[in-house]
Formats: structure tokens, sequence, C-alpha cells
């Protein structure tokens, strides 16, 4: 008997999921997404240690942002809380 995994869909109000959220995509939560405007940043990192998704990963060897938008909610806390005002949340 097979069974098809359910998906974070089908959790009932005020369930608890039953795996961590980077086993499945959770992007599809948000209304709005998270844009960095390179000009204005200064890679202060700021966005990465507040993001409560762990969706904004710094990228060493190229010295640079990635946004996860597979995993990114929307929440804005990365654009209120940029000194820089470099993050802009986008439709």
């Amino acid at each position: 008997m097979k069974t098809e995994k359910k998906g974070w869909k089908e959790i009932p109000i005020a369930g608890v999921c039953w795996k961590p959220s980077t086993e499945y995509l959770t992007g599809d939560w948000k209304t709005y997404k998270p844009v960095r405007d390179p000009e204005k940043c200064k890679l202060c990192l700021l966005c990465v240690i507040f993001c409560p998704d762990g969706a904004i990963h710094w990228k060493p060897e190229e010295n640079d942002l990635e946004f996860d938008y597979n995993f990114c909610k929307g929440c804005g806390i990365c654009a209120n809380e940029c000194p820089f005002k470099a993050i802009e949340m986008k439709l």
C-alpha cells in the first residue's frame, strides 16, 4: 500500500506540523516577496540573522546574498530590519 505524503495545507487549524519546513516547500505562503537593491545593500547581513525561516543565505564565495523564495514566507522582517532600506516587499 502506497501512502502519499501530506503537504502543509493539510495541517488542521492550530495543528502542529509533523516535520520541519526544510523538508517541504513553504514559499507559496507569501503574498509579498523581499527584493534586494544591490546598490543600497552594504552586506551587513542583518537580514540573514533576522530571517525566521533561514531563507536568506550569505554566499561568501560570491560575496553576495541569496533569497530562497522556495522557503520565504514573505513576513517582511528582513525589509523592516534593514538599516539601509535595501529590501523592499513587492507583489
